[in-house]
C-alpha cells in the first residue's frame, strides 16, 4: 500500500481524510459533467475545468490508490444511456476515450513509456500517427459485407444509443462502402460533427422559428429565453440524437473516420494502412492524418495544427497520436479506460488579436460603472467576438489599454473571453482616462475607500439604475414576474411607464397603450397582467431583497424579515438607527443600531446601508408608493424540529435535486439559518458537484461537511 502524503507535505496533497472526501466530490463532479456533456449536450464547465477535474483525480488516486471508489470516473466511459429515448446497442468492442496531455514533456513521456513497455531498443523507431481531434460526437458505424447495418453512439463505452435511422441524412456516410478487400464484419468509428458557419446558421434558424412561434400565439418575443446551441459539438450531438430521424435530416451534420472496432478482418498491419483503407471505401479522413517518424517530428505535427486550427471550417481542441505498428497496439493493450498506444495533445485555451475599438460604460442598479470593451469582430473558439468585459477601472490600468490598442484575447470552451495582453501598450497614446461622473445622469462616480469599483452617486435619479433595478426587482430571485424581461422594462422604461417598482402594479391601466406595440396582442397582454396581479400579496422577504438595498441579499432579507416579520416594523427602527442629532436621538439611535446588529447575520455594513436608503426623501417615497400597491403578509416561518435547528447552514456548489432558493427555504423550516458565505459561525456546509473556496475554508475553521444525499436524509427525518 501507498503511504498517504500528509497535509503538510511538500507536494500540496491532502490528508487522506481529505482525499477521500475530494475524490468523493470529483467522482460526482465528474459523473455530472459526464452526463450533461454526453446524454444533454448542456454542459455547466468548460473542456479545460473538465480536465482539470480529471488530472485532479488521477493525482489523488495515484498517490492514494487504496482510496480508488467503485465508481471512480478514471474507469468511466461517456456516459449512462438507461434514460435516452433512442434504443440501445451493445458494443462488441469496447468505445474507449483517451487520456491528455498538455505539455511536450508529456508527449515524450509517453514515447517514452511506450519504449518501456516494449523493451525497445534506444534506436528503434515508434512510428505514431498524427491527425487533428475535432470537437464532435463519437459514432460507430457497423457494416456488414458492406452494407450499413447500424449506427451507435458511443455511450458509457459498452452501450450506445442506435442512430441508424439519422445517420442515413448525413452526407458522409455511405451505406454501402466501395472498393476492394471489404470484410464481412467492419465497424468503422469516427465522428458527427457541425461546421462552425452550418452552427451559427442553426441558432440564427432556431431564432427565428421562436420569434415565428411567439408571433403566432401573440405573444411578446422574448430572445433571452431561445435555448440555443452553445457551440458545434452541441449543436452536432442535439442533431445526431434526436428521435426523430426527420429533424436530423434538416441539419448540416457531417463525419469523418479515424478508427475501428469490431472486425471480421483488419485490412493492414498499421495505423496508417487501415485508415487509408478506409478511405478507399469511401469515408472522408482528417485532411491533416500523417505518420510521424520521430517525436521532433510529432511535435512539429502538433504545432502545424495548432497554429492553423482558425483557417479550419470546423472546431478542434487537439491532436491525437497512436502507435501506428498494429502488433505493438495488441501488446501495449488497455487501461481502465483508454488504450495505453494512444494519446490525446489538447490545446491551450485558444487566443486571437484584434483591435480594441472604443470603451462603453455601462452602470449597473447599484451604480457600479463596468467598463466594456467594443472589438473588431473576431473568432475565438468557435464564436465571433465583438465585446468583452474591462471590469474595472483598476483592470485597465492594469492592461494599459486604450481604445486603438491591439489587444490578444483568451477563451477556452464556453468561457467569456478576457483580454489576457496589450500588444501596443508601448506605443505613445494618452492612457485612458476612466470617468469620474456618470454617462447617463452626470452624477459625480466615486469609488468608496478600500474598493476598486467606481459607482455612480445619483441613486435613483440616474437611467441606468432605475431600469437596473426594475429588472432585478422583477427577476426570479424577487417578485418573479413573468413575461416582464429586460427588453419590455426598456421599452415600458423609455415611454414613460415604469418609473418605480410600484407602477409595475399600475400597468393595468395601460393595457390598450400596451396592444398598440409591435409584437403585443391580446392574450400576451392578459398574461403579462395577470402575472404581475398574482404578486400583490408578496412574501415580504423578496420585496425587501427585490427593492435592492445595497448590502441586503436575500438571505439578509430573509434574516430581517424573520425578526421584524413586517416591513413597516423594519423601517422604524432602521430610520432610528440613523439618527444622530441631540443627545436622546443619539440614544435611541444606539439602541436601534443595538438591536438591529442583534440579528444573526446582519453586521455594522447591512445597518448602515438600512439607514442611508430611509434616510433619502426619494426612497421613503419609492417605498411607501410600492406599500400602497401591494401587501405583504406578515412573515413567518413554520419551522420543525430537526437536527439542524439554531444552526448556520451554507449551500455551495451545484445542487442536482433541487434550486439553491428551495434549499434555503428547506433550512429556514428546519430552524437553519441558511448563509451565504462560510465563517467561525458556520455549522454546517452542504457541498455539491463544483463547490471551491468555501470547501477550503470550511476545512481551515472545522467546519462539517455532508453533500446533498445526507441534507436529504436530514430533511426527510424531521420532525
Amino acid at each position: 500500500m501507498t503511504t498517504p502524503i500528509s497535509s503538510d507535505s511538500p507536494t500540496g496533497l491532502p490528508s487522506e481524510p481529505e482525499a477521500a472526501n475530494e475524490l468523493m466530490r470529483l467522482a460526482r463532479q465528474i459523473k455530472r459533467a459526464n452526463r450533461l456533456y454526453h446524454a444533454e449536450d448542456a454542459p455547466e464547465i468548460t473542456d479545460a475545468e473538465y480536465d482539470a477535474l480529471v488530472r485532479r483525480n488521477a493525482e489523488l488516486e495515484e498517490a492514494f490508490p487504496h482510496l480508488v471508489r467503485p465508481d471512480s470516473p478514471s474507469s468511466a466511459v461517456g456516459h449512462d444511456v438507461a434514460a435516452s429515448p433512442l434504443g440501445k446497442v451493445p458494443h462488441e468492442v469496447r468505445m474507449m476515450s483517451l487520456d491528455n496531455a498538455f505539455s511536450g514533456e508529456e508527449v515524450a513521456e509517453f514515447i517514452g513509456r511506450v519504449r518501456r513497455f516494449l523493451s525497445l531498443s534506444a534506436d528503434e523507431p515508434v512510428l505514431v500517427t498524427a491527425e487533428d481531434k475535432i470537437d464532435g460526437l463519437s459514432c460507430s458505424l457497423r457494416y456488414e459485407h458492406g452494407k450499413l447495418v447500424r449506427a451507435a453512439t458511443r455511450g458509457d463505452g459498452q452501450v450506445g444509443e442506435d442512430v441508424t435511422p439519422n445517420v442515413a441524412h448525413i452526407r458522409d456516410i455511405p451505406q454501402e462502402l466501395k472498393g476492394e478487400n471489404i470484410p464481412d464484419v467492419f465497424e468503422v468509428r469516427g465522428e458527427v460533427y457541425m461546421e462552425k458557419a452550418a452552427f451559427l446558421a442553426l441558432n440564427a434558424q432556431l431564432m427565428d422559428e421562436a420569434r415565428a412561434v411567439a408571433e403566432g400565439r401573440g405573444e411578446a418575443f422574448d430572445d433571452t429565453k431561445v435555448r440555443q446551441f452553445a457551440n458545434p459539438r452541441n449543436a452536432a450531438a442535439g442533431s445526431l440524437r434526436q428521435k426523430d430521424a426527420s429533424v436530423t435530416a434538416k441539419r448540416p451534420l457531417r463525419f469523418w473516420a479515424h478508427g475501428w472496432g469490431a472486425a471480421s478482418a483488419v485490412p493492414g498491419q498499421s495505423q496508417s494502412e487501415v485508415v487509408r483503407q478506409i478511405e478507399r471505401w469511401g469515408l472522408p479522413v482528417s485532411p491533416q492524418f500523417r505518420v510521424c517518424h520521430s517525436l521532433d517530428d510529432t511535435l512539429d505535427a502538433y504545432r502545424a495544427i495548432r497554429d492553423g486550427r482558425g483557417a479550419l471550417p470546423f472546431e478542434i481542441d487537439g491532436v491525437v497520436y497512436k502507435v501506428d505498428r498494429l502488433d505493438w497496439q495488441q501488446r501495449l493493450g488497455f487501461v481502465a479506460k483508454a488504450p495505453r498506444w494512444a494519446l490525446a495533445h489538447k490545446f491551450p485555451a485558444e487566443r486571437a488579436q484584434t483591435v480594441l475599438e472604443s470603451i462603453d460604460i455601462q452602470v449597473g442598479r447599484t451604480g457600479k460603472l463596468t467598463p466594456v470593451g467594443r472589438l473588431k469582430p473576431v473568432l475565438v473558439g468557435g464564436v465571433t467576438v465583438t465585446n468583452v468585459t474591462l471590469h474595472n477601472r483598476d483592470e485597465i490600468a492594469r492592461l494599459g489599454v486604450r481604445p486603438g490598442d491591439t489587444v490578444v484575447l483568451q477563451r477556452a470552451g464556453d468561457v467569456i473571453p478576457q483580454v489576457v495582453d496589450n500588444v501596443t501598450r508601448e506605443e505613445e497614446r494618452p492612457a485612458y482616462a476612466f470617468p469620474d461622473h456618470c454617462p447617463q445622469c452626470h452624477s459625480e462616480a466615486v469609488a468608496a475607500e478600500g474598493e476598486v469599483d467606481v459607482r455612480c452617486t445619483g441613486g435613483l435619479i440616474c437611467p441606468a439604475q432605475r431600469t437596473e433595478r426594475l429588472k432585478h426587482f422583477v427577476s426570479r430571485a424577487a417578485l418573479d414576474i413573468e413575461g416582464l424581461g429586460e427588453k419590455t422594462i426598456d421599452e415600458f422604461f423609455a415611454k414613460g411607464w415604469l418609473e418605480s417598482p410600484a407602477d409595475v402594479f399600475r400597468l393595468r391601466k395601460r393595457r390598450s397603450e400596451i396592444l398598440e406595440l409591435e409584437g403585443w396582442k391580446d392574450k400576451s397582454v392578459d398574461n403579462l397582467l395577470a402575472a404581475i396581479e398574482t404578486k400583490r400579496s408578496p412574501d415580504a422577504a423578496r420585496l425587501l431583497f427585490g427593492l435592492g438595498i445595497r448590502h441586503v441579499g436575500a438571505v439578509t432579507a430573509r434574516d430581517l424579515m424573520k425578526r421584524f416579520q413586517t416591513l413597516p416594523a423594519l423601517r422604524a427602527l432602521a430610520e432610528q438607527a440613523h439618527v444622530k442629532e441631540g443627545e436622546e436621538a443619539v440614544l435611541a439611535a444606539s439602541d436601534a443600531y443595538a438591536e438591529l446588529i442583534s440579528i444573526d447575520g446582519v453586521g455594522p455594513v447591512v445597518v448602515e446601508a438600512l439607514g442611508d436608503f430611509f434616510h433619502e426623501e426619494h426612497n421613503r417615497q419609492v417605498w411607501d408608493d410600492l406599500l400602497g400597491e401591494v401587501t405583504p403578509p406578515p412573515y413567518v416561518i413554520e419551522t420543525k424540529a430537526s437536527a439542524v435547528a439554531g444552526k448556520t447552514v451554507v449551500f455551495t456548489g451545484k445542487l442536482e435535486t433541487m434550486s439553491r432558493d428551495e434549499a434555503k427555504a428547506q433550512a429556514e423550516r428546519l430552524g437553519a439559518r441558511a448563509a451565504g458565505s462560510v465563517s467561525p459561525k458556520t455549522d454546517l456546509i452542504v457541498a455539491g458537484p463544483g463547490a471551491g473556496s468555501k470547501l477550503k475554508k470550511a476545512a481551515e475553521l472545522g467546519i462539517e461537511v455532508i453533500d446533498e444525499a445526507a441534507w436529504a436524509e436530514i430533511v426527510r427525518t424531521a420532525g
